[in-house]
């Protein structure tokens, strides 16, 4: 937790700043700290311990602006610094875009805590932590004459932000975070290794699933066995909700205002249009208590609200922070999404997949890219041929090609299983006529 004599401190740097030069400026304080334990075949492997502190520091001076950071916050170490700091703004060149959000922006406080931070955080044992990740990879060990290796790994860490404005603001955060993942590999035809993996994370540690993530990872290896291209052509596109952000990734990228500034974008002046089908519905949810990404105000200090994204195919918001805002000459929103909640349908994978004729289940996407001005996207990817309803033919070395717009145009049902444990709480999808090639 941010001490109050390192607030008291951040409070000075500013008044510090304002006196010798800045006509505005925010200070930022940042502390926290993470462990992980890695383990190849229930051994240890690698343990990393890490922590750190410090301090940001953004000065506006004369129509520029410098930000400068440092982890020593001693108060004559720091006159030092942000005099130094000051005069090199001087140096930079002429930015006037380059202001604090509008004071009346600012999330003011009183709010609920959102209950993002373990209060049981500093007392699990280091024996337990390596116990838990010991316990996963010997779900798998042993159970299949194929396996080559099994890696476990267990994560966590907290972290804790302070943030003072010279024209109003003042704001805490603080979070923590779990993770436990297994990723298998086995021998597979030929000189083919097949791997795949499996993580479950929580911001709670009693929260977290512990069981099932090795014998997971295992099972998704072992159907990769066997792995082949199938014919080119139009296919109904499953994507599992471990991969359907990918597909969103693109079309959150072309809403975000640096790329709207720079017309980097493929929904420039698309406001208010329809850029996908009638089961595209996406909201941002920032104030969802215990969920991941869930907070009151952004990067800037501005208050979050509940936003519709996409309403039934519709663009109904762009991300744009004050800079962008400002070089635009358009009113700002927010700088970037909190927690992103796609309307579900009522079949799970199973279920979807039940209902396709002829189709692919993608499962994993091996690079490739999406073309941010065009929107046109080539990747890589693996699954399984559904034929008739059930996953038949393991398939890999394929490509999945189109457009963006025409992607999302052709969404025709989304499932009921999103990870609640992501800020991205995206189901599995269902797109119509994808362009697949192969043999």
């Amino acid at each position: 937790m941010i001490s109050n004599e390192n607030k008291k401190l951040a409070q000075w740097a500013m008044d510090y700043a304002l006196k010798n030069g800045c006509q505005s400026a925010k200070v930022s304080l940042y502390q926290g700290s993470n462990t992980s334990f890695e383990l190849r075949d229930a051994k240890m492997d690698k343990l990393q311990q890490a922590s750190q502190s410090g301090m940001s520091l953004f000065f506006y001076v004369d129509g520029r602006y410098g930000t400068y950071s440092t982890n020593r916050l001693d108060k004559k170490e720091l006159e030092t610094f942000i005099k130094n700091g000051i005069e090199s703004t001087r140096y930079l060149a002429k930015d006037e875009a380059r202001v604090l959000p509008d004071a009346s922006r600012y999330y003011k406080g009183g709010k609920p805590d959102l209950q993002l931070l373990d209060p049981k955080f500093d007392s699990t044992n280091p024996d337990d932590k390596v116990a838990m990740a010991k316990a996963i990879a010997e779900e798998a060990l042993g159970k299949d004459s194929r396996i080559i290796s099994v890696e476990s790994s267990y994560g966590d860490g907290d972290s804790f932000g302070y943030q003072i404005t010279s024209n109003g603001f003042e704001g805490e955060t603080q979070n923590s975070w779990y993770s436990l993942s297994a990723s298998v590999a086995v021998k597979g035809d030929g000189e083919a290794r097949p791997s795949s993996y499996w993580y479950e994370s929580s911001l709670y540690l009693d929260k977290l699933i512990r069981d099932g993530i090795g014998k997971k990872a295992l099972e998704r290896t072992l159907q990769k066995i066997g792995q082949q291209k199938t014919k080119s052509g139009k296919y109904t596109m499953v994507v599992d909700p471990l991969n359907s952000g990918q597909l969103l990734r693109p079309m959150l990228s072309a809403i975000y205002g640096s790329a709207l500034q720079q017309k980097n974008s493929f929904l420039l002046d698309k406001l208010g249009q329809k850029v996908g089908s009638d089961k595209f519905t996406l909201l941002d949810e920032p104030h969802l208590i215990g969920a991941s990404g869930a907070r009151y105000f952004d990067s800037e200090g501005v208050a979050t609200e509940r936003r519709n994204v996409f309403d039934k195919g519709m663009l109904k918001t762009y991300y744009i922070d004050t800079y962008n805002a400002k070089k635009m000459n358009v009113e700002p929103t927010i700088a970037n999404p909190s927690v992103l909640v796609m309307q579900t349908g009522s079949k799970d994978l199973n279920g979807l997949v039940a209902g396709v004729n002829r189709g692919i289940l993608v499962t994993g996407f091996n690079g490739g890219n999406s073309n941010s001005s065009t929107g046109d996207f080539s990747y890589g990817i693996e699954g399984f041929l559904i034929e008739n309803g059930k996953l038949t033919t393991p398939l890999s070395e394929m490509n999945v090609t189109g457009n963006m717009i025409t992607l999302w145009n052709s969404l025709t049902e989304t499932g009921n299983d999103p990870r609640l444990n992501s800020s991205w709480r995206i189901p599995s999808l269902v797109f119509d006529g994808v362009d697949f090639s192969g043999l």
